[in-house]
């Protein structure tokens, strides 16, 4: 047999595989199962794919390879997340339009996928920067304003102004931008949003339904933030003002003794004494500069100005203070809370800072030197005291009921999706606003809206770059003036429902077919990283629920089954980066060991969801592995039986398959080699068995599969031959040794059938010569235990 030559093999069949369209799936196709296989797509950056996105990638293309030769039709499609900050950010720098720009990035990981081997269906990519693609995010966008989800709010928001836009919360880490770490800032804008909160109850109940990581799962719930509490009224003293605070406690109402308002709470204007005002503006001021997350730090000092007025504590009529601290956003619960600094860590160091009474209503602690957080009988507070937590809770809220300052209610944490960002290169939203005040959306027929050319996508002041594209901007309707939006949508718009749009790719008329929706879905394997819990992948299941709600997608939950890869790291075991130069580039390990020793290698590093380094010498030993099974091919196939490999071939057919299905790619390669250590040791195998270990194959090294299947003599793909199926009656060994005890003490060994009876056993232990020897007088009882022990008592 000739020399392995990866570079010509893999040039051979990926040439093979795209003229023949091999991976082609025919969508209209409902005669087989349905197995549709998701990779999260990426964005198209300049850095092209390192071999930390190979490993996702290759781990959902051998659970697609195996899915079709197991009789699957598969939808396994790529695509490319076009729109958003960095192509812009590179545009401002280079001169560049970014729409180039982020083509002829697609193309670079086009060509490095294709050079992987990877068996998409490259009929189906979609690409959410093309203008077919985003009249549909655009349209999806209408139908949420149309039913009140998507609303134009003046509201305080994130604000990069480095960056020129806003941010939303997963997109900032320790108070500075995710991307280039700039400082960010809470300021008012308006601010297109879209009301997720309003589908938090379904969005916690369909995380029941979902074959996902427990961990995972339990970083939406979180996220979610479901709270049973009730809300409280306070009155301003001396004015006709009110405000309402969200309590899980409000059996702890007597020991509120001030209420806190977040700084941007629209009451603080109304209510800010004259002698006040000068303090209260300039604490509001320093607010503006911080970011959410350092506001909310719990380590932080606590700070925070009077603000000249009074609450009335509705339980017992005593005026309380108000102040405003940064500890307290209005987009949370309700912008205001009542703090009970006796049994909450942070109000009480508030309290002592500023003076503050501290009245203790819970029995325990020593409140003298610290907040007592635990639970006790309540004290010092009227008709609770004596009653425990929960009978409290009860008391008091069907008392505030009963004197109209209060009710019970259900809270979460989720916020409104901040749903505009101020840059250019995103979906244009397909609104005008009109010079009357009014809102005009654009028809079905008028989209998409089309982003205009432009030359400088810098934003200014604040304002969006398509502000200075005027003759776009400024457009009538019906003969009256208006001005269209010029804010664009945020990277997560469109990779919000793009699952749905490789359905149906190429429909101009619907997103997709409804009956190629009810076939296809849900996302049968969904693969990505787990630091998109709380924005896509939340943010997805709001859009597919609301879709399901409207009619136009068959099932609430997009994605059935989810799994995280784990980090590639460097070599040096830290994360991959420029900066430190340990960045591994796919292309050269291709290029030196061959597509399938990458694949191969990147596999049998570790368990696919935890960290691990790449290692060179794992490319080098995969490509010795690969030469090491093609050799088999020479000279060690045979027509004749060999029995001698019956076990270990089929508990290798059986492992492999349990261990793709679960992605546990490192044991089953382990088996895999097992078999072929196997071979060599016996020196041959028959065609059956080597075939059956060059299918089991083809999913990690798909290109020396096809090669070794075609000098087999087939004369079809391997990529729909048949999957192997465990033959379990080859897993049970024939004979087993049976330790024979007389009277408790061991006699000899035999070999006997496994499964054999006690009566058979002791006949062959009767047979043997030692045994025998003590086997004299009557045998009063045997003791057996097959595969374990036969104890003959005489």
């Amino acid at each position: 047999m000739k020399d392995y030559n990866a570079k010509q093999i893999e040039k051979k069949w990926q040439k093979f595989w795209e003229d023949n369209k091999i991976f082609y799936t025919d969508l209209k196709d409902f005669s087989k199962p349905k197995y549709y296989i998701l990779d999260m797509f990426p964005y198209p950056s300049a850095a092209g794919l390192h071999v930390g996105h190979m490993e996702g990638y290759t781990a959902t293309d051998v659970v697609a390879r195996m899915k079709r030769m197991q009789g699957f039709n598969v939808l396994h499609p790529m695509g490319y997340d076009s729109f958003g900050l960095p192509a812009e950010q590179y545009a401002i720098k280079t001169g560049n339009h970014p729409g180039t720009f982020t083509k002829q990035n697609i193309e670079i990981f086009r060509k490095q996928l294709k050079n992987a081997g990877f068996s998409y269906d490259w009929d189906k990519e979609i690409s959410t920067c093309d203008e077919s693609y985003y009249k549909w995010t655009q349209w999806i966008f209408k139908q949420l304003y149309l039913d009140g989800y998507a609303k134009y709010v003046d509201m305080p928001v994130n604000w990069c102004e480095e960056l020129g836009t806003v941010l939303a919360n997963d997109e900032i880490i320790d108070g500075k931008s995710e991307r280039g770490g700039f400082p960010v800032v809470r300021k008012n804008m308006k601010q297109w949003i879209i009301t997720i909160p309003a589908y938090a109850e379904r969005l916690l109940e369909g995380l029941k339904e979902l074959d996902w990581p427990e961990g995972s799962i339990e970083t939406q719930r979180n996220w979610i933030g479901k709270s049973f509490g009730a809300n409280v009224d306070f009155a301003v003293d001396g004015t006709n003002e009110k405000f309402t605070v969200f309590t899980t406690r409000c059996d702890t109402l007597f020991g509120a003794t001030y209420c806190v308002l977040a700084p941007e709470h629209a009451l603080v204007e109304k209510i800010t004494s004259p002698e006040q005002k000068q303090a209260v503006e300039e604490y509001k001021a320093k607010c503006a500069a911080k970011s959410e997350l350092e506001r909310t730090e719990l380590s932080k000092e606590k700070t925070g100005v009077f603000v000249g007025a009074y609450a009335i504590n509705p339980v017992n009529g005593v005026k309380i203070p108000i102040y405003i601290s940064d500890y307290v956003l209005t987009s949370y619960g309700t912008g205001a809370i009542m703090a009970v600094p006796a049994h909450d860590e942070r109000d009480y160091a508030f309290a002592q800072k500023f003076g503050l009474d501290i009245i203790q209503v819970l029995e325990g602690g020593d409140i003298s030197k610290e907040a007592f957080v635990g639970d006790g009988k309540h004290i010092n507070s009227g008709f609770l005291d004596g009653l425990n937590k929960q009978d409290a809770i009860d008391a008091m809220a069907k008392w505030l009921e009963e004197h109209n300052c209060g009710h019970k209610t259900v809270t979460y944490k989720l916020r409104d999706w901040v749903f505009a960002r101020q840059r250019y290169w995103g979906e244009p939203v397909p609104v005008v606003h009109m010079n009357d005040g009014s809102t005009y959306v654009l028809k079905d027929e008028e989209l998409p809206l089309v982003l205009p050319e432009m030359e400088d996508y810098k934003s200014k002041g604040g304002r969006p770059p398509l502000d200075n594209a005027t003759e776009w901007k400024n457009v009538s309707v019906n003969g009256k003036e208006g001005v269209r939006e010029t804010a664009t949508m945020p990277g997560s718009a469109a990779s919000s429902w793009y699952f749905l749009r490789y359905i149906d790719p190429h429909n101009d008329k619907e997103f997709a077919s409804y009956d190629l929706l009810k076939h296809w879905l849900p996302v049968d394997f969904y693969f990505g990283g787990a630091e998109h819990l709380v924005g896509h992948l939340l943010y997805s299941r709001f859009w597919n629920n609301y879709l399901f709600d409207k009619g136009l997608v068959p099932v609430k939950e997009p994605f059935k089954k989810l799994k995280h890869p784990g980090m590639v790291l460097g070599p040096d075991g830290r994360k991959m980066s420029k900066s430190w130069g340990n960045v591994i580039n796919p292309d050269s390990v291709i290029d030196e060991f061959g597509a399938d020793s990458l694949r191969l290698c990147i596999l049998f590093m570790g368990p696919i969801d935890v960290a691990k380094p790449w290692s060179a010498d794992g490319a080098s030993s995969a490509r010795k592995f690969i030469e090491r099974v093609y050799r088999i091919f020479g000279d060690k196939v045979t027509e004749e039986k060999t029995p001698e490999l019956d076990k270990v071939y089929n508990e290798t057919v059986k492992k492999v398959t349990e261990d793709f299905e679960s992605m546990y790619f490192n044991t089953a390669i382990s088996q895999i080699m097992i078999l072929v250590n196997a071979i060599y040791k016996l020196g041959k195998v028959n065609k059956e068995y080597a075939e059956g270990l060059i299918k089991l194959l083809s999913p990690i090294t798909p290109h020396m599969a096809e090669e070794i299947w075609e000098e087999l003599g087939h004369k079809e793909s391997i990529a729909y031959a048949t999957w192997p199926v465990c033959d379990e009656t080859k897993l049970v060994q024939e004979q087993t040794q049976v330790p024979v005890q007389v009277n408790g003490k061991l006699r000899g060994v035999i070999v006997a059938k496994t499964g054999a009876t006690q009566e058979e056993v002791l006949e062959i232990a009767k047979q043997d010569a030692e045994i025998s020897k003590h086997l004299e007088g009557t045998i009063k009882k045997i003791i057996y235990v097959p595969g374990r022990i036969f104890n003959i008592i005489m």
